[in-house]
């Protein structure tokens, strides 16, 4: 599906498509778990957690907060970054109303 073709869904499915998507690779979930695990960091913390390189993970992190999962603020010279809620609340939110609709289909397929 090409660029042109989003203005064809709903706004909603853009914005779910556009987090999901920011998820679709490894090391992107492996940033998301990190900040799970330890609330927030700065990308120092995050280069030495995953096996690439320091412009690689900013690449990811640009990736991650573009898509908006996640937020960063300006420390001296670092950035802290963590999960925004809103964002994982919408993913949790989708999820869910999927994982309703499939229990009441148990016998569907």
């Amino acid at each position: 599906m090409g660029a042109t073709k989003t203005e064809h869904f709903t706004d909603r499915q853009n914005a779910i498509a556009i987090l999901i998507k920011a998820l679709a690779h490894p090391a992107r979930v492996a940033i998301v778990e990190y900040l799970m695990k330890v609330n927030t960091c700065i990308c120092g913390d995050i280069v030495n957690e995953l096996p690439l390189s320091q412009p690689t993970v900013s690449q990811h992190l640009k990736e991650l907060k573009t898509a908006g999962l996640i937020k960063g603020t300006i420390e001296g010279n670092a950035i802290c970054y963590c999960l925004d809620e809103k964002s994982i609340s919408k993913l949790e939110d989708y999820f869910a109303n999927i994982s309703t609709r499939l229990e009441k289909k148990k016998n569907c397929c």
